[in-house]
């Protein structure tokens, strides 16, 4: 007896529509919420919440439970193996969830990013052989360009198109991975761009042929697949360091489109809902980075983004000037206005704790504290943002690029945590720099600058630093939770 066994009926089929419908609006409120921190987390678990009940409303009730000429089929092996793969699947993510440090999160979104175009591509193979055995003609070749065949010519286009992206954003996904964890470096081929370009008109030339009916040998899926993977890897290898958020919100909007065609695939209105929410708000949010960055999006699906200077760059003058702890302390307990640039050196030493701590003191002292967010400082977009959310920082502390730069003209010290690029001048002065019209914060407006790094190692990006040889800065060497700490006890002994 198939205790799984589900009869279709006009009510189920009813059902699985309010299902959709209610998995869908969840999706838009859960995506509306994120875009505040003060509600991000509700509006995360109220998405769940909607992926949930479509996931088991899908299993349950979409399909019919006969097959030909009556014949019931009984899905309880399938049953058996989907509840399986969800606890396997939920087993394994939750333990990864548990273990990633926030200094891992860029990384982990690249590899669940890479496995959810993984799927999209597995569901074109899948779909592109189960369409095959429909229109397959004598001989093994396939030829769909004749009266009766319209509806598997769309499927097609669109198995090619889930294939095409799918795989585009597993293979980037995964060099961006090996990239973050600094376990691959970046490579440049000679005629980069025209190689990426190249690859790009032919998997789409190759598809479009294939669709029309003008290839006929099946095999060319699998040529497709080949040079879509190609293409993942050679678009990401050679983008720098200091691009690579950019990178991850435009594979995060590939991921989100190759979904939508497996909806449209199964006549899904959730997958495609959900697939379109996530392509449309990742190139949304890529846009945003771009600009953020000053780069092209052409030049990235091009392969020309983070492509290295124009020339030599010019030389730093100046002199490296360190600061005590204690000098520190007494400068930021006498000023007015402190503004605090956290990096992804903060989030290394895992140092917003005692830095909302020191912003606390500083506040008791009448000072005045805000912290300056440039859009991709971190890793990826909205890093510092969850960063300093876990330690309670209020959120309307937390000012964006834009709107704190006019202010650090009226600021007394800006304290810098951890941060390299996103406050180097070469992004405004120096055209031969690979940062060159990168926005960056203007700290050296501000009356005093106070680097706190372990060492002069350079940034993500490579390039040195002309802030830290500027006259009005000065360097506090060590780790960031240790120098934090005695920063706030300097404080405590000044009264």
């Amino acid at each position: 007896m198939n205790l799984f066994k589900i009869e279709t009926t006009d009510f189920s089929f009813n059902l699985l529509q309010v299902i959709y419908l209610v998995g869908s609006v969840s999706f838009m409120v859960g995506l509306k919420m994120l875009s505040k921190p003060e509600s991000a987390r509700k509006g995360n678990l109220i998405a769940a919440f909607g992926m949930i009940i479509a996931i088991f409303g899908t299993i349950f009730l979409y399909g019919n439970d006969s097959g030909d000429e009556g014949v019931e089929i009984d899905k309880t092996i399938n049953y058996l193996c989907i509840v399986g793969g969800i606890i396997v699947g939920t087993i394994i993510g939750a333990m990864m969830a548990k273990k990633v440090k926030m200094t891992g999160m860029p990384q982990m979104v690249s590899f669940f990013n890479g496995m959810g175009g993984a799927c999209a591509m597995i569901i074109s193979l899948v779909e592109f052989d189960k369409l095959l055995e429909r229109i397959n003609s004598p001989g093994g070749n396939f030829k769909i360009m004749f009266e009766g065949f319209e509806s598997d010519m769309t499927d097609l286009g669109i198995i090619f198109l889930g294939l095409i992206i799918g795989g585009i954003s597993f293979a980037g996904s995964m060099v961006a991975f090996g990239k973050l964890e600094e376990k691959l470096k970046d490579i440049t081929l000679p005629g980069q761009q025209f190689i990426n370009i190249g690859l790009l008109i032919s998997i789409l030339t190759i598809s479009g042929f294939a669709t029309a009916g003008y290839i006929e040998n099946p095999n060319v899926v699998f040529l497709v697949l080949a040079l879509s993977l190609l293409y993942g890897v050679l678009f990401v290898f050679p983008i720098g360091g200091a691009d690579m958020p950019v990178v991850i919100s435009l594979l995060n909007s590939f991921t989100g489109v190759a979904a939508a065609m497996g909806g449209f695939l199964y006549g899904n209105k959730v997958m495609l809902i959900g697939g379109i929410l996530v392509g449309s708000a990742g190139t949304l949010l890529t846009v945003v980075m771009c600009k953020a960055m000053n780069r092209s999006l052409l030049n990235v699906l091009i392969g020309n983004f983070g492509g290295g200077s124009k020339g030599e760059s010019k030389e730093i003058t100046g002199s490296i000037k360190e600061i005590t702890k204690s000098d520190a302390a007494v400068l930021m307990k006498y000023s007015k206005k402190v503004v605090i640039v956290p990096g992804y050196g903060l989030a290394v030493a895992q140092a917003q704790h005692v830095c909302h701590e020191l912003e606390q003191i500083l506040e008791d002292e009448g000072v005045e504290v805000k912290y300056a967010i440039h859009p991709v400082a971190g890793r990826m977009p909205g890093h510092m943002n969850v960063l300093l959310a876990e330690s309670n920082v209020s959120y309307d502390k937390l000012i964006e690029m834009d709107e704190i730069n006019p202010e650090f003209k009226t600021t007394d010290v800006v304290l810098i945590v951890g941060a390299n690029d996103v406050v180097n001048p070469a992004a405004k002065n120096d055209p031969a720099s690979p940062i060159f019209g990168m926005p960056i914060l203007d700290v050296e407006d501000a009356a005093h600058t106070i680097v706190m790094k372990r060492s002069m190692k350079a940034g993500y990006a490579g390039i040195e630093n002309e802030l830290f040889y500027k006259p009005k800065n000065s360097m506090l060497f060590g780790d960031a939770k240790k120098t934090l700490a005695d920063l706030v006890s300097e404080l405590k002994s000044l009264g």
